[in-house]
Parts: C-alpha cells; structure tokens; sequence
C-alpha cells in the first residue's frame, strides 16, 4: 500500500443537504453516512459554484469558479486544454480514475482544430474531465441508440433485462397492476418500485463497479483518487423495492414557503414561479408523492454506501483511504414554491460535505463539525494536497481544506460565490432576455446572501433574521439594506476582476518577468552608471565579447 493516502471522492447528484440524518432530517435515518461523519469533518456552509449539474462539476474538476473554466451549463464543453484535478494528480503520479457520472461534454471543435484524435489517450483525458473512465455513466438517456448504450444497459441485458432502452424500460420505469410498463419520468408513478431488482439498479451497479476499481487498484504501486459519481437521487425519482414504500406523506416535512414568494412582482422570480418543474412542485399532492420516492433513493444510497465501506474495511483499505461525500447540488422539492434547482435557496446550493481522513494529523478533529465558509472547488486543492502535487496558485481558485480537517490555522473565506446561466430556460423565453443577459451570480458572506440578476433588481436575503429565506429585501430601502448591497456589488466587482485566466503563470514564468535589464533588455537607462546603480552590476557585462585578436 502506498504511503501516500488513496481518495474515495463520493458525489450524489442532487442530493439536498438536509436529507441526511446527520444533517437534521427528522425520519430519513442515514446511519452509514453518519458513521462517516463521526470518523471526519462534517461542514455546514459547503456551497457549490453553480446549482446545475454540469457547471457546479466542472466547477469541482478544475478547483475553478465558472466565469473561470466557461463551462455555464449542461452540454457546454469544458474547452481542451482546461486543467483539471486528474490532470495535476497525473503529473504528482497518482492515477485519478471515474466511476459513474461526470455530465462532461467534449470540446470537440477544440479538439478538431489542435488534431488530437477523440479515441487517443490524450483525447479520452480531455473528453472525460482528466480523469481516466474505469466506468462512466451519466445515465439520463432514454433514446440511447444501441451503438451509444453505457455499460450499465449492456449489464442489464446480459442479467436478462433485454429492450431497446434497458435503462428507461427497466430501472427507471415501473409496472401497474396488469404489468404494463410506466414511465418513470412521470411524476404520477414515483411511487412505484422500479421494473429492476435492487441489486441490479444504477446504485447498486456503481457500488459494485467501485469495488471493482479498487481491487484492481490494489495490485498497482501508485495512489488513486476514485470518483464515485451516483446517478441517484437525481429525476427520474423512482426506486426498487424495498424502497418504494418505506416511507410516505407523514414523512414529508412541510414546505419552506410563504405566500409572499408567491405573489412576488420580481420579474425573473415570478418567471421561475411559472417554470412547468415549479408549477408541478408548488402543489402538495405532488409533494406528497415524489418525496418518499426521493427518500427511498438516499436510503438506498446509504445501504450501499454502508456496503462498499464493509467490503473497504474488510480489503483494509479504509486505514489509508481519505473518504469525501458531497453532492453537486440540491433540489428545491417544492420549497419556496419551486422544483429542480437553478436558483439560489439553500436547499438547491447548500450541499453535503463531509471528509473523512484516516490519517494520525487528522486525529483532533474527528466527528467535527465545521461552519467555515466552503466551496466545492476547494476539494481539487485538498485532494491534490495529500496526494503529493504542488500547490497551483495560478490555475486552482478553490482552497486547500486541509488546516480544518487537522485543526490547525490557515484557512479562511469571506464570501462564497455561485453562477447560473439561464439562457436556456423557459424564464430567459418568458422575459425575453438574450443570451448574453440570461445570468445571475450569488455571493454570500454567511449571513447576506446577494443575487445579482442581469437586467433586473437583485435579489437578497439576510439568513440571520431569515434563516428561511422567503423574505426578499433585494429593494428594501433600509439603510442596512442599501449599505449591504453596496458591500455586496463592490465585492462581486474586486472577485470578477481578479485573475482568472492566467492559467499559465508558473513559478518559472513569473521567475522572468521585471528581468530585462539582466538579459541585456535596457529600458530608459541614460547611461553605465545609472545602470550600475540601479543593478549593482557592471555594465561590460552585458556587452559581448568581440572576436579574439590576432
């Protein structure tokens, strides 16, 4: 085993923060993900750069803020030659290899114009977030053909769930009394257990395939990183038996809402309001029957997980293995009269984290938890961290979590940042807004949470007072509120200006710059002695040595 540590990276898609018992929620018992976070660090302010799968990954994979890495959201390349964590891990010698799901598109034009050839080993890197894909399945494809079937289908097929779309026909659809097929992209039948055997569903198989990764890894020299990426919770929110029933209405807590955010005369909230997904979840029996489908696929989540930490401990894999758990955003489940996500409440980016590091240095802080302001790009640099890569200042914006999860001083933020490009939306059509308009960016300093939307008044809340955030004071005219805004604007301005693309300033570039004198560059000097003077060194040095005389 390698004395550098192994990391499990865990990701849920869409996974709320308060749906975990470790985490407050009142009936959603998560006993293997609270054994975690008894052995770790569980923090209560991890908040993602973006509350949309794509952008929030690509966000986590380059340790970069959107505006940064350009991916704004789904189906957005993440542009060739953007470093990410497999990237720098590479170079250290560690292998950074993908189970599951990362909703990387491929910059294929990029890849055209440079001539790097898709199927290389360059071209599969690029095309798969630098890691190296031990499986990848970002599921979400009912109209897969055949030549585009994700191993997941070919593993269904060959356990005898056979069809044209094994993934929409069998673990993401149900049946009714007489064995008709219903699909699982609608609502009405979330609570219908999955036309496929628990042990054959999408956690199961990527559980089992994480398992398979590491004792494959296990016969190599060499620490690795596992990116253990699950499909679910994630919609289609149904879930194999015994899933289905475990839970039902008087387990869903009510809705965080208030009659106000309904009726509110902001123009691009009230086009979210209009949104069919918030329309469908503003209603209580739509509530009443998705969320115990959603509970029962995080406790299905928690038994696997339960599982796979058995077979690590069992493989004594778990004595040098740092485990995180988070997800790349939430779900709104009705709250604020609102479905999916794409906004900026906590429950839709305020996500899980917790790290578990097995190491002596993190001895102090286990069963911890954490307020401290984070982000979800700070895992790039505390992962790069313990597995031996140099710090990269000049490419990686998030920072190294390593000081609080061994106690010690260094850390510190004041303001957490997340992007939301719209432009695809039903609100951007309602509103009319051109695509270059169709954006928002939060920053939150840990009680003001600031909204600014293009082309509309900002949006904010003061989660001190209002910790439930149906109180929108982004218009009030209070001179608290003014001085906020003002404070809040100045500090998007000083964080959107910053640095953010000068990706390839390294310590030997920057070791040149303001060295033009000394390589013989003379620039507004009037003479040998007021350049003798100002670099301590003989002007004939820098004249060249004439031919040898004769």
């Amino acid at each position: 085993m390698s004395k550098r540590p192994n990391v499990l990276w865990i990701m849920a898609d869409q996974l709320r923060f308060d749906y975990l018992s470790c985490y407050g929620h009142p009936h959603l018992h998560t006993p293997n993900i609270d054994a975690l976070a008894a052995r770790g660090v569980r923090f209560t302010s991890a908040r993602v750069q973006s509350p949309v799968c794509g952008p929030s990954r690509m966000s986590a994979y380059t340790g970069r803020y959107v505006r940064s890495h350009g991916s704004t959201w789904n189906g957005m390349p993440l542009r060739v030659g953007e470093p990410t964590l497999g990237d720098h891990l590479r170079v250290a010698g560690a292998h950074a290899a993908l189970v599951g799901k990362t909703h990387m598109i491929a910059d294929r034009d990029g890849m055209a114009w440079l001539g790097i050839d898709p199927a290389s080993e360059i071209g599969v890197r690029q095309s798969q977030c630098g890691f190296d894909p031990f499986e990848r399945d970002d599921g979400l494809h009912p109209d897969s053909p055949r030549q585009q079937w994700s191993a997941y289908d070919d593993y269904l097929v060959r356990h005898g769930f056979d069809s044209a779309n094994p993934w929409g026909d069998f673990a993401n659809s149900g049946l009714d009394a007489d064995g008709a097929r219903l699909s699982g992209w609608l609502l009405k039948n979330s609570r219908l257990p999955a036309n496929v055997p628990e042990e054959h569903s999408e956690t199961a198989y990527m559980t089992d395939r994480a398992i398979a990764f590491m004792q494959d890894a296990m016969t190599r020299d060499e620490p690795w990183l596992c990116h253990l990426s699950y499909i679910k919770p994630h919609w289609p929110y149904i879930v194999p038996a015994p899933y289905h029933d475990m839970y039902d209405a008087t387990h869903v807590v009510d809705p965080i809402r208030h009659a106000s955010e309904r009726d509110t005369d902001h123009p691009l909230m009230a086009a979210y309001l209009q949104a069919r997904v918030c329309q469908s979840f503003s209603r209580d029996h739509v509530r009443e029957h998705v969320i115990p489908a959603y509970m029962g696929l995080i406790k299905q989540l928690d038994d696997n997980l339960g599982r796979l930490f058995t077979w690590m401990d069992a493989a004594g894999l778990s004595e040098n293995t740092i485990v995180a758990f988070t997800s790349d955003h939430g779900d709104y489940m009705g709250d604020h009269w609102m479905g999916d996500k794409d906004f900026y409440h906590e429950m839709a980016v305020k996500v899980p984290l917790i790290i578990a590091d097995p190491r002596p240095e993190a001895e102090a802080t286990r069963g911890s938890v954490s307020d401290e302001l984070v982000e979800m790009i700070d895992l790039a640099p505390t992962f790069m961290r313990a597995l031996g890569c140099p710090g990269m200042p000049h490419v990686i914006e998030g920072r190294d979590l390593t000081p609080l999860l061994q106690g010690t001083e260094g850390f510190a933020r004041r303001y957490t940042i997340s992007e939301h490009d719209y432009s695809w939306s039903e609100m951007a059509k309602a509103l009319n807004m051109p695509q270059e308009d169709a954006r928002t960016v939060m920053i939150f300093d840990g009680r003001w949470k600031y909204v600014r939307c293009e082309g509309f008044d900002p949006v904010m809340f003061d989660l001190e007072t209002d910790p439930d955030e149906v109180t929108d004071i982004g218009r009030s005219q209070t001179e608290e509120h003014v001085a906020v805004r003002a404070r809040m604007e100045k500090a998007l301005l000083a964080w959107a200006t910053r640095h953010h693309s000068r990706i390839t300033a390294t310590k030997a570039v920057l070791s040149k710059q303001g060295m033009a004198a000394e390589q013989g560059i003379l620039i507004g000097f009037w003479d040998e002695v007021e350049y003798e003077a100002a670099t301590g060194k003989p002007f004939a040095a820098l004249t060249p040595a004439g031919p040898p005389r004769s």
